[in-house]
């Protein structure tokens, strides 16, 4: 698979790149950063140094210009677009790389949602994307392998739905909660998810454990939506650098048993090696710069409710190596295909 990033200059962009020049299947052919990007011109290595005499692709601009002179013009190479760039950017050009028959992995919120009057109360733009949102498949790996493996435009899962969903779906898939129910997720995550834009809102000196943007926040809906059940979503930012933890409560019917919560979790996850049931309630630090989501829980029969924990690297399997195991998926591979050293791939 030839491919190309564009958005190749920020915390995501720089986790996936070094992801698919790792990648013995994919081969990177154009790394490509926003018109007015000061990383324009420079190489990738220049901006992120531990891949001096790796990678050193220069980061050229997108416009219209470089689709028609690339895509438009020549018969190209390119089998898929990586974007890691702001929601309206991708939502704007995906059907445009759909049409030349490149196959869309979008990273960012553009085609996450899939009722289109969300989009301005969320994302702040009016989608003008219909066809192309139609289209689109949820990409959480773990859950959707088959839909994936046959589409054309996947939109990558948030980092908090991705860690909130993996935590939940066990649950509610199989019915096991109370239907109408509260179900309250609690998420707090490092300052990389906040991007690599310089703000005082994200300096060390100025956060505090907080939380924000609390009944508002974008990902409300789509973990609402891959859910299958309404949530309430709390938001919290930490001072630390990368790393993401989700607890979700939920009340349980109240004929449901441990047991049958543990059967659920066992089942969902004993073939999805990147997903971890561990003993203890899950650190930030076991998953750290790695593709693994730690998962744990507890069942108070009694009161017929279930506490799920789920731990993430924000940039790994909340966004670059999820996109990965999408991209895996449609080359026919095991979606954790690269992600593991050689002697524990599938």
């Amino acid at each position: 698979m030839n491919v190309i990033v564009i958005g190749a200059s920020g915390y995501v962009g720089a986790e996936l790149i070094s992801l698919l020049i790792q990648h013995n299947k994919i081969s990177v052919k154009h790394l490509l950063v926003s018109e007015n990007s000061e990383s324009c011109g420079k190489t990738f290595a220049s901006l992120h140094a531990r891949w001096q005499g790796v990678c050193d692709l220069p980061l050229h601009s997108f416009s219209s210009q470089w689709f028609t002179e690339h895509i438009c013009a020549v018969e190209h190479d390119i089998d898929a677009v990586f974007f890691a760039t702001p929601h309206e950017f991708s939502a704007q050009w995906a059907q445009a790389f759909i049409d030349a028959k490149i196959k869309v992995f979008d990273l960012s919120g553009g085609f996450r949602l899939k009722d289109a009057q969300q989009y301005p109360k969320y994302y702040g733009f009016k989608h003008a994307a219909l066809t192309a949102l139609a289209q689109a498949q949820y990409g959480l790996a773990e859950w959707q392998a088959k839909e994936i493996s046959s589409s054309d435009l996947i939109a990558v899962p948030g980092c908090y739905p991705t860690a909130s969903l993996l935590a939940l779906k066990p649950i509610t898939t199989n019915n096991l909660h109370q239907e109408n129910s509260l179900i309250v997720v609690n998420g707090i995550s490092g300052v990389t998810g906040a991007g690599r834009k310089a703000s005082l809102a994200t300096s060390f000196c100025e956060v505090s454990l907080t939380p924000y943007n609390i009944l508002q926040h974008r990902h409300q809906p789509e973990i609402s939506q891959e859910a299958h059940a309404q949530v309430i979503f709390n938001p919290h930012l930490a001072p630390y650098k990368r790393g993401l933890l989700a607890t979700v409560t939920l009340q349980l019917n109240s004929t449901v048993t441990a047991q049958q919560v543990d059967e659920a979790f066992n089942f969902a996850y004993q073939d999805k090696p990147l997903v971890r049931l561990v003993d203890a309630w899950p650190k930030i630090d076991n998953v750290a710069y790695s593709p693994f989501a730690d998962l744990h829980w507890l069942v108070d029969e009694e009161k017929h409710v279930v506490v799920v924990s789920c731990a993430i690297d924000n940039l790994l399997k909340g966004a670059a190596s999820q996109a990965i195991q999408c991209a895996n998926l449609c080359l026919g591979l095991p979606s954790e295909y690269s992600l593991l050293p050689a002697g524990a791939q599938s």
